[in-house]
C-alpha cells in the first residue's frame, strides 16, 4: 500500500479488513495509527482522579478545553466535545462501594472528541473519536464479574434475540443513574448516541469516519457503541453513502456471540484487536466456551448459540515477564510493543506497572499510585468467572496467584 494517510485512510480503518496491512508485518501507517489511538485511550487513565478527597472524585481530573494539555498530549489534533459516565447496573445498587460515594454515581469513563481542521486535512476526513479507558472502580470490576450472555436488544423495532452479548457490559453500557430519574444522568448509550448524531449532522458536509478505541473493559464498551451506532443506522448517510466504523481494541475481552459477531461483520462494523498471547483477559470471557469449541468435525453442538466469540482482525504481541504478571495486560506495554517491535518482549519501560505486590504494600503505607495498578489489574478478576453457561472455571498454575491479587485488591 503506497500513499500518504490522507490517500490510504480508508484501507487503514479497514476497508478491505486490513488485507496486507498486519500480515507478515504490520503497515507503517498501521502501526502509527495503532499507537496513535492507544495514546489517545491511555489519556483517559491519565485524566481520571482517584483520590477520594478530591471535589472531582471519579470524575476527570481536567476541563474539556485543558485535558490533552494537562496529561502532556497539547498536539493530539483533537478536540473533546463531551466527556462521558457510566453508572453502575441495578444490580449492583445492594453492594456496598469499596470507596467513600453512591455505587449509583457517574463514573468517568472517556471522551468523545472531533479532530482539528488542521488534523482533518492530515487524516483526510473528518475523525470523530470516542475513548474508553477500562476498569478501575470497584462496581465495574463487579459487572467484568456477570458473565452471561443476554439479548442486546438494542433496536426496539428490530430486538435479534440470537445476538447476545455479556450482561455486565451491557449493563455498563445501558444503565441510567439511579434508576433513570429525570434528574439522574443519562446511560452511557444515550450520551453516546446523542452526541454522535450531533457531530454527525454538524460536519454532514465533509467526509467523516468514526474511530471507537478501548483498553479492557473500555474495548467492550467500544464493540457496544459500535454495534449500536451501525444497528441504529446512524452512520447512514444516504443510500449509497455510510460513515466507516471502526474499532482499535486493546486487550479486550470477548464481547458477545457468534450471533452478535456475524451480525456486527454485516453491519460493515471493523475491529481491530491488539491482543498480547500472554494476556488472559483477551481470553475471556469463555475460556471453553468459545468460537474454538462450537463445532466437532461436522457437527454443530448444541451449546454453539452460547459460545462466546470475538470479532474482527488479531495484531498479535509477545511479551511476558515472569516476575512482573500484571504488566501483560498494561495499556502502556502494548503501546511500547507496537511502537518498537524488535525490543525485547519483556517490556520494562517507565509506563509500565511494577510489581503488583509491591505496589500493594506500598499502598497499605500511603506510597503508592493506585491507578496503575488497577489500570494492569483490571480484568483480572474475570480469572475466577464463574459463567452461568456451563459454569466454568478457569484453573491453571496462576489460580492461586490471581486469587491474592484480586483479595489484595479488595483491601484497598
Amino acid at each position: 500500500m503506497k500513499g500518504s494517510l490522507a490517500q490510504v485512510w480508508r484501507k487503514v480503518q479497514g476497508c478491505g479488513d486490513w488485507e496486507g496491512l498486519v500480515s507478515p508485518s504490520l503497515h507503517p501507517l498501521l502501526r502509527e495509527e495503532i499507537v496513535r489511538y492507544g495514546e489517545l485511550v491511555s489519556a483517559c487513565y491519565k485524566a481520571f482522579e482517584l483520590n477520594s478527597s478530591s471535589s472531582r472524585y471519579l470524575s476527570c481530573k481536567y476541563g474539556k478545553g485543558s485535558m490533552f494539555e494537562e496529561v502532556g498530549m497539547g498536539g493530539s489534533g483533537y478536540d473533546v466535545t463531551r466527556y462521558v459516565y457510566v453508572t453502575a447496573p441495578d444490580i449492583m445498587t445492594s453492594i456496598p462501594s469499596i470507596r467513600p460515594g453512591s455505587c449509583c454515581r457517574g463514573r468517568w469513563v472517556g471522551y468523545v472528541a472531533v479532530a482539528s481542521d488542521d488534523m482533518t486535512d492530515r487524516l483526510g476526513r473528518r475523525d470523530i473519536l470516542v475513548t474508553f479507558r477500562g476498569t478501575v472502580t470497584s462496581q465495574e470490576w463487579v459487572a467484568n464479574l456477570m458473565s452471561s450472555l443476554t439479548p442486546a436488544r438494542l433496536d426496539p423495532g428490530d430486538p435479534r434475540p440470537e445476538v447476545q452479548v455479556e450482561s455486565g457490559f451491557l449493563g455498563l453500557y445501558t444503565s441510567n443513574e439511579c434508576g433513570g430519574s429525570r434528574f439522574g444522568l443519562e446511560s452511557c448509550r444515550e450520551q453516546l448516541l446523542c452526541e454522535i448524531s450531533r457531530l454527525l449532522r454538524k460536519y454532514k458536509g465533509e467526509e467523516v469516519s468514526i474511530s471507537i478505541a478501548g483498553h479492557s473493559m473500555g474495548s467492550s464498551l467500544a464493540h457496544l457503541l459500535a454495534y449500536d451506532i451501525s444497528e441504529l443506522g446512524l452512520n447512514h448517510r444516504a443510500p449509497s453513502s455510510t460513515v466507516p466504523v471502526t474499532v482499535f481494541s486493546y486487550g479486550g475481552p470477548r464481547v458477545g456471540n457468534l450471533g452478535f459477531k456475524q451480525r456486527c461483520e454485516e453491519l460493515g462494523v471493523k475491529v481491530l484487536r491488539v491482543v498480547n498471547v500472554h494476556d488472559p483477559v483477551t481470553k475471556l470471557p469463555g475460556v471453553f466456551l468459545n468460537e474454538n469449541f462450537r463445532v466437532l468435525g461436522n457437527y454443530e453442538l448444541p451449546w454453539s448459540c452460547s459460545c462466546y466469540s470475538h470479532v474482527g482482525v488479531e495484531v498479535l504481541l509477545d511479551f511476558l515477564d515472569v516476575k512482573n504478571p500484571s504488566c501483560v495486560h498494561d495499556l502502556d506495554a502494548y503501546i511500547s510493543l507496537v511502537r518498537c517491535p524488535r525490543e525485547e518482549g519483556i517490556i520494562h519501560e517507565d509506563g509500565v506497572v511494577g510489581n503488583i505486590f509491591e505496589r500493594v504494600m506500598s499502598n497499605v503505607v500511603g506510597n503508592f499510585e493506585l491507578c496503575r495498578l488497577r489500570r494492569a489489574a483490571s480484568g483480572m478478576v474475570d480469572q475466577f468467572l464463574v459463567q452461568s453457561q456451563g459454569a466454568e472455571f478457569l484453573m491453571d498454575n496462576n489460580f492461586l496467584g490471581w486469587m491474592n491479587c484480586l483479595a489484595l485488591y479488595m483491601l484497598m
